[in-house]
């Protein structure tokens, strides 16, 4: 036992030395940019956001250095999104209000909705924002200025998560803490690898020709973690993709409630890691280098094992290290990192929700089945 415990702590520590190199490595979009000159796209996506589209909207228009256009389109919503846009649309003219078309067999959602934005779009320049999102000032400036800077094809500037409650704030920072912890960046941005690739849906910006040539959302039409995908199919094309901080260009807050946010995951969990197999291994890897640890040094202390406690702690406190540093660069709370080891294990039992819900055919989101699920 004593051997796995300390693999574990050893382990623990090279994963957060990684991350603190990430976190050294990680490009951020430039304060103040300006990007006149070159047309720009934000292309919006909308089912059911009445809440939260003008906020969204509103942010985009303020945007200071970009000469742009604003693209939403209504997917098929069944609350007043859509009068919400027409309300912003009468007094900026930079804005237009697409319907969207009636989903195709072979389709997900979003990814028609981002297939039409596309093509109704002039710019050189596709950024896709989630209407959950709220963008900075210079958000899209800096991004636009990154993507074109860097010579890449497609920037991921990962937002600033706002998570309230004890499940969002336990889950939410696991996102950008995994690919900070566990993908080599700049080896990432060079190798074609299509498992060295990470993106965020919630904030993207491309080059439009280098999407045509990718496949844009249609080579990505059945994808329920689209973003990741879209990002394969650009270097599988040849493009350079790259994650960012996004910190300080953009905010989202994906989901309210734990209700709202184990729906959430538990409609792309199952799709997160291949396979079941995949699923189980990459699981218990997390299992055994962020649980372990902590487990064996209060097993140490109640049983009078000092070296095991001590070892324990270490491997616990190395594991945090990486949390804290994960936080501290992407905005979020250093205070909930010591949850760590929850967090794992909520992770653990929302994969497996995810799996069990798609085999009994039960997956829905927002009205609409997903693979291997049936209509709400």
């Amino acid at each position: 036992m004593s051997w796995v415990v300390q693999g574990a702590s050893v382990a623990a520590a090279v994963a957060s030395a990684h991350t603190i190199l990430n976190a050294l490595l990680l490009r951020r979009p430039p304060r103040r940019a300006t990007h006149r000159g070159e047309a720009i796209s934000v292309l919006v996506p909308a089912r059911d956001e009445e809440a939260r589209i003008s906020k969204c909207l509103q942010a985009v228009l303020a945007s200071k250095g970009v000469d742009l256009e604003l693209l939403v389109l209504d997917d098929g919503s069944e609350d007043d999104t859509a009068a919400v846009v027409r309300r912003v649309a009468a007094s900026d003219p930079r804005v237009r209000l697409l319907a969207g078309a009636r989903l195709r067999h072979g389709w997900l959602g979003k990814p028609q909705a981002c297939a039409q934005l596309a093509a109704a779009a002039t710019g050189s320049v596709l950024v896709f924002v989630d209407a959950d999102v709220i963008v900075e000032p210079d958000g899209i400036a800096g991004a636009a200025a990154m993507l074109r800077s860097g010579a890449l094809d497609l920037v991921s500037p990962y937002p600033r998560q706002l998570a309230q409650g004890a499940g969002p704030r336990l889950v939410q920072p696991l996102l950008q803490w995994s690919w900070l912890t566990f993908l080599p960046l700049r080896l990432a941005e060079r190798l074609p690898v299509a498992s060295l690739t990470a993106a965020n849906g919630q904030l993207l910006v491309c080059d439009a020709d280098a999407y045509r040539r990718a496949g844009g959302h249609t080579a990505v039409r059945a994808e329920v973690i689209e973003d990741v995908a879209l990002a394969r199919a650009f270097k599988a094309a040849g493009a350079r993709v790259a994650m960012a901080d996004g910190t300080r260009a953009a905010t989202c807050r994906m989901y309210d409630s734990w209700p709202e946010l184990r729906d959430g995951y538990t409609k792309s969990l199952w799709s997160a890691f291949g396979s079941p197999g995949g699923a189980i291994a990459v699981l218990a890897l997390l299992c055994w280098l962020f649980v372990v640890p902590p487990l064996a040094a209060l097993f140490g202390l109640a049983s009078g094992r000092r070296r095991m406690a001590v070892v324990g702690f270490a491997g616990y406190a190395a594991g945090i290290l990486g949390r804290v540093v994960a936080a501290a660069r992407t905005g979020g709370r250093v205070g909930d990192t010591a949850a760590h080891p929850l967090s794992i294990a909520v992770l653990v039992a929302l994969t497996a929700r995810s799996w069990r819900e798609r085999r009994a055919g039960r997956l829905v989101w927002k009205g609409r089945p997903l693979p291997g699920g049936v209509s709400g």
